[in-house]
């Protein structure tokens, strides 16, 4: 099955809800910086709710996905826009710890239980929206939670998941975000507390072969869910020897002049995408007539 998404009305409108099912995004993201099991958990959780969060957006909206935690992993950084584009890394990708009592990846272990969780939006306008809360648990759905309702004042249910092979190749991957709209009345929101309650976790819904339509369904109930709208999902870095190479002119006459007397050439790579980008004496010393 293909990476997709669905954006959904249940409930007689009073419910907006998404579902995705992220897998082959996260297995590139576990080829590209070979994360161990709980790392790759780690990214592939921010990874999809990172991709849901930007299916809000609108047009050329991007976004921006953070978490700082005291845990080995380091930081945890996702872009996503509205398009289904998603791509992301962690500081120390070869991260893992024994499973937990539940018998399952310790994601909370490797991210911390003390930090922040950080959204940056870029809605085109002269300044970034940018929201941010304290991490309550590390398991990072309860932050992404925590964050709607603190932040954007939302009350909502984030489910994301991801299942590791013994061979470190991703499993499943996937998620849910559920949102009350303005209005929803208490019968409704006392069904879906009870249904939360009872399902089975995300992962192994994905792992089940379920579609996003039928996660949603298993969520909310069969007969209430009404889909809107479905996308691609895939793993997308927008980095080019172009960038890279502003980027170079940016650090100035001094810093290029080192680097032709030192090396004589330089090398840059993209954080997201680990793709190298090579530059010659030449280009560097093109560099140095455009640098101010």
């Amino acid at each position: 099955m293909k990476d997709y998404m669905i954006r959904a009305l249940a409930y007689n409108d009073q419910v907006r809800a998404y579902a995705v099912n992220t897998t082959a995004a996260v297995q590139e993201a576990q080829d590209r910086h070979y994360t161990w099991p709980t790392a790759s958990a780690a990214l592939g959780r921010a990874m999809t709710a990172g991709v849901m969060m930007g299916a809000m957006l609108k047009g050329d909206n991007q976004l921006t996905v953070k978490v700082e935690g005291n845990g080995p992993l380091g930081m945890i950084l996702v872009d996503s826009n509205a398009k289904g584009e998603v791509r992301g890394y962690v500081t120390n990708p070869q991260t893992h710890k024994e499973l937990n009592e539940q018998g399952k990846l310790d994601v909370r272990g490797v991210v911390g239980t003390e930090g922040t969780l950080t959204i940056v939006k870029d809605l085109g306008m002269r300044e970034n929206f940018t929201g941010q809360v304290p991490l309550v648990s590390g398991e990072l759905g309860e932050d992404f939670t925590y964050y709607f309702a603190s932040s954007e004042q939302v009350p909502s249910s984030v489910g994301v998941g991801v299942l590791v092979n013994p061979d470190n190749s991703i499993l499943a991957a996937g998620g849910f975000i559920i949102q009350l709209m303005p209005g929803a009345d208490e019968e409704t929101i006392e069904k879906i507390e009870k249904r939360l309650g009872t399902i089975p976790p995300v992962s192994k819904m994905i792992q089940d072969g379920l579609s996003p339509e039928e996660v949603l369904e298993t969520v909310l109930g069969e007969g209430n869910v009404r889909v809107l709208d479905s996308m691609p999902v895939s793993f997308e870095c927008n980095c080019s020897k172009e960038r890279f190479g502003n980027a170079i002119v940016g650090l100035g006459k001094e810093e290029i002049h080192a680097m032709i007397e030192e090396d004589g050439k330089a090398e840059a790579q993209c954080h997201f995408c680990r793709e190298k980008y090579h530059y010659s004496k030449e280009e560097l010393e093109a560099f140095l007539e455009e640098a101010n």
